[in-house]
């Protein structure tokens, strides 16, 4: 027997449990919600850590998806630091790390990703970092002042590292970035645009070098020097990894959720687990998209949010699919910001508004049939309201 209910039980401290939570309220729920997280803090946004957090500009508190008293005035219970270790979605119960037995009616798994850590010789060094949490952001800051670093390298081209990159240079540290792609962002954006954000972090004095292959790290009891391919070494005073992120999927396992072939959990279109009364939502959330036609997981902060609201209204009755155009953004310290919908997995075709470092510009990225599939405004340039609508329009009625 439990030894507690909740009518819904949200498990992770991200932003589709916390998202999920005040929907349920704005949706006019009057069960009890418990929201368990393992996380030190409640739930926070995540892109600041890489940006103004990291910068100094912003605070904890000003990264908190709800504001301190948000939690009591709405009547949702936060356990933070408390996981769950068993989940029985037959019996519909859940055990934490308190021993506490948790039994509900709905439940919401949003347990995130975890960074991918590099597997090279020399990875046990002091100095190397994976920025994904506030405090990853804060133990990197310590590190650096502590060894008085001048110089930081960055393994991995994509959002992370640019944005790493573009941060740490307004803190005055010197900085390159190394990747296994010609172009940063490259893989999202496509090489023309890529070849843009190359040039904008050239102008500002990171050294952008593509192509490499890290191979390890070597240094007495702190990493002196970045091994690339070829033989060459790279002096560096700290090294920040940003090579991506998998889901954790270890609760759901345990538990004998059906996963997916991209890793995940694998859903329905309305975002539903194999077992009754239990959604997924987040970065391992894996589900039939039905605006893409196709099975897809997306890792971005906006689409969990929506994801998170999504099963909020599930949980109290709905059947609709989730339908949601993905939106994402990244800023590049104040000399740029992109924002980008569709999330395409790739496209035959792009058409440019503007043009690349003359001022804003927009990307439409089209399939074969010249059927928008994404698009990317740079600086406010192109047209994005139109393309979200144009790809909102493409979902079956």
């Amino acid at each position: 027997m439990a030894d507690r209910h909740a009518a819904h039980l949200l498990i992770g401290g991200g932003i589709a449990s916390a998202t999920a939570a005040a929907t349920l309220r704005a949706e006019g729920a009057t069960g009890s919600v418990l929201l368990v997280g393992r996380e030190l803090d409640a739930p926070y946004h995540r892109p600041p850590a890489t940006k103004e957090y990291l910068r100094g500009s912003a605070s904890k508190a000003d990264a908190l998806v709800h504001p301190a008293g948000w939690w009591a005035e709405n009547d949702v219970e936060l356990l933070t630091r408390t996981s769950v270790t068993a989940l029985d979605p037959e019996a519909r119960t859940a055990t934490l790390s308190t021993k506490e037995t948790v039994s509900y009616d709905t439940a919401l798994l949003a347990t995130g990703a975890m960074v991918r850590r590099l597997s090279l010789p020399g990875t046990e060094l002091d100095g190397l970092h994976y920025v994904r949490a506030l405090m990853n952001a804060d133990m990197l800051k310590r590190d650096l002042a502590s060894a008085e670093a001048r110089h930081v390298v960055l393994v991995g081209g994509s959002y992370i590292g640019c944005e790493l990159a573009a941060s740490l240079t307004e803190m005055g540290f010197r900085c390159t970035v190394l990747m296994l792609e010609e172009e940063p962002m490259e893989r999202g954006f496509g090489p023309r645009v890529g070849r843009h954000v190359r040039a904008l972090l050239e102008a500002h004095g990171v050294t952008v070098r593509g192509g490499v292959d890290v191979e390890g790290f070597a240094g007495a009891e702190r990493i002196e020097r970045v091994l690339l391919a070829g033989g060459e070494e790279l002096a560096a005073d700290a090294v920040v990894a940003g090579v991506g992120a998998t889901p954790d999927v270890m609760t759901a396992r345990k538990a004998g959720l059906a996963l997916g072939d991209l890793g995940g959990v694998a859903c329905d279109a309305g975002l539903k687990t194999s077992a009754d009364g239990l959604w997924a939502a987040g970065d391992m959330c894996e589900y039939e998209s039905v605006l893409h036609g196709r099975t897809t997981r997306i890792e971005h902060e906006d689409l969990a949010a929506k994801q998170g609201a999504h099963v909020a209204r599930a949980m109290l009755g709905s059947t609709a699919p989730f339908a949601e155009v993905p939106y994402f953004w990244t800023d590049l310290a104040d000399w740029s910001s992109f924002e980008h919908v569709g999330a395409a997995k790739d496209w035959a075709s792009e058409e440019l508004d503007g043009t690349p470092g003359s001022g804003p510009f927009g990307v439409r990225y089209l399939d074969e049939q010249g059927r928008l599939v994404a698009a990317l405004s740079a600086d406010g340039g192109g047209d994005l309201d139109a393309a979200r609508a144009e790809l909102a329009a493409r979902v079956p009625a």
